[in-house]
């Protein structure tokens, strides 16, 4: 292969033909094997941080896997120690068999920090290189780079991380906490408190980190809504009934756990649970009364209509919803599954005819 500025001359004109041809016939080479380099150290540098940023994928996939597996097993030990008639050793047991999952969980968690900061370097190295390249090619002046790479913001708020930490701390000293001596009862409630508090942490974390899906996502957002509801009905919550489990949630169910002796964990395990809804009976809450009677008022309408066939007992049922449902198409309404403002006017305007027939009548 012929190389450039290299000539076949007799050996004793070599030294003369250097001397002439090195000040002005080979200095574009030099340049452009620095260009060269330059641009194979870029390339390889970017293949890296594909590949790092593919890692980094797989590794938030099985953390995403492992966590949610983690919090089923801590959901379901949860209601085997209430819907069952457990022992104390049970209870021991059921925390000593979420060891090796919650072990699995810190272990992916580990991987993916490492994950991440193998793509933060690889991100340093990429604007480095590039760097590196526009200086050979005379683009920039050579200087030291300067760093284009700018930390993303953390994808988890620090409050979620500390919340975790913080019931899964809660969570060790309760199982460590359970003996042979602890009464059952005592046993039973500290433990499923604990575990619901630890889940519903992991399960914030997991929505922050894009873990969940859409569904799983409303199925929580629907809980919150419930759960804000009847605080709100105990005259334990104040603010707007918004579906998210934020600070103002936590510290409303707290404040209800403390009026009732029980472990202030800011997350309605099934003690807290019966003692709420005990409240609401006890005080014979305004709210809940209005909503049977309006439940019932639906239904007893839909019977007169004729389609309710069941009984009318204030229970609002998913066969209520589709009842309503097909009533409001007979109507001539949207079809929404609530009593809206343009049902009630379309049933004041059926009550002066005679009732629409139900479907498939």
């Amino acid at each position: 292969m012929k190389m450039p500025c290299r000539v076949r001359v007799p050996l004793i004109a070599v030294t003369l033909i250097a001397v002439t041809l090195a000040p002005t016939g080979c200095g574009n080479t030099d340049g452009g094997a620095r260009v060269r380099l330059a641009e194979r150290q870029l390339a390889e540098k970017q293949e890296a941080l594909a590949e790092a940023r593919t890692e980094l994928a797989a590794r938030a996939d099985a953390f995403c896997r492992t966590s949610a597996s983690y919090v089923l097993a801590l959901d379901r030990y949860g209601n085997l120690i209430t819907g069952t008639a457990p022992t104390v050793g049970d209870v021991k047991e059921a925390g000593a068999d979420l060891t090796e999952p919650r072990s699995d969980v810190l272990t992916a968690a580990d991987q993916v920090a490492t994950a991440r900061a193998d793509v933060t370097t690889a991100e340093q190295e990429v604007a480095e290189a590039t760097a590196a390249l526009a200086s050979a090619r005379g683009e920039a002046a050579p200087s030291p780079p300067v760093s284009v790479s700018v930390p993303a913001e953390p994808p988890i708020a620090e409050t979620t991380v500390a919340r975790l930490k913080q019931a899964d701390a809660d969570f060790t000293a309760a199982q460590q906490g359970i003996t042979d001596q602890t009464p059952l009862r005592q046993a039973s409630e500290q433990f499923n408190a604990a575990a619901v508090a630890l889940e519903m942490s992991w399960l914030a974390l997991l929505a922050e980190a894009g873990c969940l899906s859409e569904d799983q996502l409303r199925q929580a957002r629907d809980y919150t809504l419930a759960v804000q509801k009847s605080l709100a009905e105990a005259g334990y919550y104040q603010a707007e009934v918004d579906g998210v489990y934020g600070p103002t949630t936590v510290a409303a169910v707290q404040a209800m756990q403390k009026a009732n002796n029980l472990p202030e964990t800011g997350t309605v395990d099934m003690a807290t649970n019966a003692a709420l809804q005990a409240e609401l009976q006890a005080q014979g809450s305004q709210a809940a009364d209005e909503a049977i009677a309006t439940t019932a008022a639906v239904q007893q309408t839909l019977k007169l209509a004729g389609f309710w066939p069941h009984p009318v007992d204030g229970v609002w049922t998913p066969d209520l919803t589709e009842a309503l449902k097909s009533f409001q198409t007979a109507l001539g309404v949207k079809p929404t599954g609530t009593m809206d403002a343009a049902t009630v006017a379309a049933v004041k305007e059926a009550a002066k005819r005679p009732p629409p027939a139900p479907s498939g009548s």
